[in-house]
């Protein structure tokens, strides 16, 4: 009995022991306030634009939006952080002082409910409790200061979805604004026609400063709107982030390599240093006879990220083309020549052939993939036949939907059939009926209906093959090359690959 109970007050003991510890492992996770720092995109100013340019307005604004919500995070410098720590904590202070007050009033209240004098008594005595923990909450509060988020996630506003863009407010009423679409900062602009091109301004207000803490202007054309956005946009985006830019610089090979960044132009060959915002950033190397290669990197504040890429030349392969000769060929819709015909594609690439015969309604199509280096070139035969007649899908389907509902009633009709030369027959042989020409007449019917049901079955599996053919004929077949005889003779493969490297270090101020 004694170990029994010693037994008992271990498992008790150590339960207890779980139970604390995992609440102070709760205790010590830090709750951090403004998680998030939201933006506001209002309305541009476009009423001096003419209308026949009015249409590239919601293209601007669609790419200013994609380009700022390429920004993940923010990062709050000091005079921020102080800011939103202090109204936090103002706020919490007040919340706690106006949960005292509150109560106070419930104590003075009640001498005048008329209770007992035990149940005043105990009414204050609990209300004097809850004042207790009151003043200590107020007390904790007021020595320990709330945690801001340091890094919130970037967000625009909800007055934003769906490409919405709200009216600007009016000159001094900027903070109202932002408080009423609960953001941290908003962003104006206008575009305006200057002298056959477009001018676009913008202007950046944040409300811990209450002020426009950055403006700019660009002039482009409607030809490199995408060029212009991305040199103002970089600016603003590094503003919005909070922090230092990072620096990309991108070496690509062959020399007449174009680098592309998120899609826009950013350099030939090499492109140099390059400050962009603390984001992920696409990179594209494109060059007339290699292989394109695009890759996603993500750049970090204060840090330069060195990005070489060699791209690797295509390799081609020459493919013969046979069918009925002197029939046209196209590749896709580009005509390209008569059979046979000999076509040198890059190796791996998957290729659309459509050849029409001579004098005739006759054509083919296949999609075939160029294989590696071989001894001999690969060939592909390309079969044609006439066309489809009119309607001929519609009416193979009709007809097999025919034949499949006279199968049902032939088949019910079997069963019933079989059903009654069945009763018919044992009615015979038990002597309730002795009609043996009526038991015969049901035997024939039987035997006639299940040849019925098998004719109809198995035409019904007719039309359908034939409706599947049918359906199926104008499918575009893939094919494999015709087989050769392989050559003892080995050949090596000298294909070369992409080789990118990507490297990353700290900005020294000073130098690179």
């Amino acid at each position: 009995m004694k170990g029994r109970i010693l037994f008992i007050l271990f498992i008790f003991t150590s339960f207890n022991a779980e139970v604390f510890a995992s609440g102070k492992k709760d205790a010590d996770n830090v709750i951090t306030k403004n998680d998030e720092w939201i933006l506001c995109i209002t309305n541009f100013e476009t009423k001096s634009l003419p209308l026949e340019k009015a249409v590239v307005v919601p293209v601007i604004k669609r790419k200013i939006i994609e380009r700022i919500n390429m920004i993940s995070y923010r990062t709050r410098i000091s005079p921020e952080y102080a800011y939103y720590e202090e109204y936090a904590w103002v706020r919490e202070r007040a919340t706690a002082a106006k949960a005292i007050a509150t109560k106070m009033d419930e104590r003075s209240s009640e001498i005048y409910k008329g209770n007992p004098k035990w149940r005043y008594n105990q009414n204050i005595a609990k209300i004097d409790k809850d004042l207790i923990k009151l003043r200590k909450t107020l007390e904790e509060v007021e020595s320990s200061p709330p945690v801001i988020n340091k890094e919130p996630v970037f967000k625009l506003s909800k007055g934003n979805d769906g490409f919405n863009f709200p009216a600007a407010p009016a000159s001094g009423g900027e903070l109202t604004f932002c408080m009423a679409q609960s953001s941290d900062a908003l962003l104006s602009g206008a575009i305006v026609d200057f002298h056959g091109r477009f001018l676009l301004s913008l202007k950046l207000y944040i409300s811990y400063t209450r002020s426009f803490v950055w403006e700019d202007r660009i002039a482009f054309s409607e030809d490199d709107i995408d060029a212009a956005l991305d040199d103002i946009l970089q600016k603003l985006m590094i503003v919005l982030a909070g922090n230092e830019p990072a620096i990309v610089s991108i070496t690509a090979q062959p020399e007449d390599a174009l680098v592309l960044i998120n899609r826009s132009f950013a350099g030939k060959g090499s492109t140099g240093n390059l400050e962009y915002p603390p984001s992920t950033i696409i990179v594209t190397a494109a060059s007339p006879n290699h292989e394109t290669v695009t890759l996603e990197t993500t750049l970090s504040a204060s840090e330069k990220t060195n990005i070489n890429i060699n791209l690797a030349p295509i390799q081609y392969e020459d493919v013969n083309i046979l069918g009925d000769e002197g029939s046209r060929i196209y590749k896709g819709a580009l005509y390209i020549g008569k059979a046979p015909y000999t076509l040198r594609l890059p190796v791996n690439s998957i290729v659309y052939i459509e050849m029409e015969k001579p004098y005739s309604d006759n054509s083919g199509k296949i999609v075939f993939e160029i294989p590696d280096k071989t001894e001999v070139p690969s060939s592909f035969q390309v079969k044609t036949r006439p066309p489809l007649k009119s309607n001929s899908v519609d009416r193979n389907r009709r007809i097999y939907y025919w034949s499949w509902g006279a199968t049902w009633i032939t088949g019910i009709f079997a069963w019933i059939a079989g059903y009654t030369y069945k009763e018919a027959s044992d009615a015979n042989l038990m002597g309730y009926n002795t009609n043996t020409d009526e038991v015969q007449t049901w035997s024939y019917i039987r035997i006639g209906a299940y040849i019925g049901l098998g004719v109809a079955g198995v035409y019904t599996v007719y039309r359908l093959i034939r409706y599947l053919i049918t359906a199926n004929r104008d499918a575009t077949p893939i094919v494999k090359p015709l087989k050769v005889k392989k050559s003892e003779e080995s050949v090596e493969n000298t294909e070369d690959n992409n080789v990118i490297t990507v490297e990353t270090a700290d900005v020294v101020e000073g130098g690179e």
